[in-house]
């Protein structure tokens, strides 16, 4: 320890006072110190590593939905990603099916500079895409970007996915796959009835493909047209007075949010819900041939902390979902008399 020595004289009241040698001194070694000090704490501190912060976007509030939300997060956190302990914070932002709110959520999160934006949805996807060029935007639930209708041209002139989208996503041949399904439970099915969202361009999308699979299979497709949830039981009504057999429940926001009223009318009427959604299955749907959306979300999340962990966009892909399956729901079988296939998985 640095020590000096002060010289001291005393008036007739003992006060001590400096010389000018003692004082002196002292300014000497105060600046000494002032001037050290930077380097004390610039020896004695580590940089803090930041946090990255990812900006999670959902289209609408929606239990099936919401399992995509779940894996996600859920696979971050397998890979060292977690909320709760600090290593990544995690914004979840719901539109509640409001395209302005889901709007201001990307334009919040592109104003903050999060790390990545996660999409949750459709809609979800085309909004964040239309936003931002630079942030990385990982995407689950929704389908391929060319059937979004969200390619950019690169420099050749060929249409290509946006260089700042990665995650998962889904072709149309779920479709097809489920409703050879339900030609096999149902070989003499002539009739099946569908609801669709006009303003939804992943619901457009499905509804023509299930059209051309009915028309191949010579079973005659019923269609209603909603743009919103609260038209959902009123067209599910309307469908089944022209005597449908089964209810087709297409990967559909709309669908999503008002399902129980579907089902609820359908029901009534023993008419079956088949879907390509196994979270519409936990619901009460009978059957569905699709991803898995928790295991969806997870492969999203996956990809996500690829990127994380390089702090590079290319270790991370754009893929198509891993995880389908067959499911039934038990209870909804037995019901309505309904078998349940051997290979199937039976939920809840």
């Amino acid at each position: 320890m640095l020590q000096f020595h002060l010289s001291f004289i005393y008036n007739q009241s003992t006060k001590p006072k400096l010389t000018m040698k003692g004082y002196r001194f002292l300014s000497f070694f105060l600046l000494l110190l002032l001037a050290s000090q930077p380097i004390f704490l610039g020896c004695s501190k580590t940089p803090e590593k930041k946090v990255p912060v990812i900006g999670f976007m959902q289209a609408l509030d929606d239990e099936t939905i919401a399992q995509a939300q779940k894996g996600f997060i859920s696979a971050l956190a397998a890979k060292g990603y977690s909320d709760s302990a600090g290593t990544v914070k995690i914004m979840v932002q719901n539109a509640q099916n409001d395209q302005i709110i889901l709007s201001q959520i990307a334009d919040q999160f592109i104003a903050q500079k999060v790390t990545l934006i996660a999409a949750n949805t459709t809609l979800a996807m085309m909004m964040s895409v239309n936003k931002t060029k630079e942030i990385p935007i990982f995407v689950m639930v929704a389908p391929e970007p060319k059937l979004a209708e969200v390619m950019v041209k690169d420099a050749s002139g060929k249409l290509v996915p946006p260089s700042n989208l990665k995650g998962v996503y889904e072709t149309l041949f779920y479709i097809d796959s489920t409703m050879h399904i339900v030609k096999q439970v149902f070989p003499k099915v002539k009739k099946i009835g569908t609801i669709f969202n006009t303003g939804e361009i992943n619901s457009e999308n499905s509804v023509r493909q299930l059209r051309l699979v009915c028309q191949q299979m010579g079973i005659t497709l019923v269609e209603q047209a909603i743009t919103t949830s609260n038209e959902s039981q009123q067209a599910a009504q309307a469908l089944l007075k022209e005597k449908i057999e089964l209810f087709f429940a297409l990967p559909d926001n709309l669908v999503f949010a008002s399902f129980e009223s579907i089902l609820k009318e359908a029901t009534e009427k023993n008419v079956p819900v088949v879907t390509s959604e196994e979270g519409l299955v936990k619901r009460g749907a009978y059957l569905a041939y699709g991803a898995d959306f928790y295991q969806w979300g997870y492969q999203t999340g996956e990809e996500a902390a690829l990127f994380l962990d390089s702090g590079m966009l290319e270790a991370s892909k754009l893929t198509t979902v891993k995880v389908r399956r067959l499911s039934v729901n038990k209870e909804t079988a037995q019901k309505l008399n309904l078998p349940v296939p051997a290979e199937a998985t039976i939920v809840p």
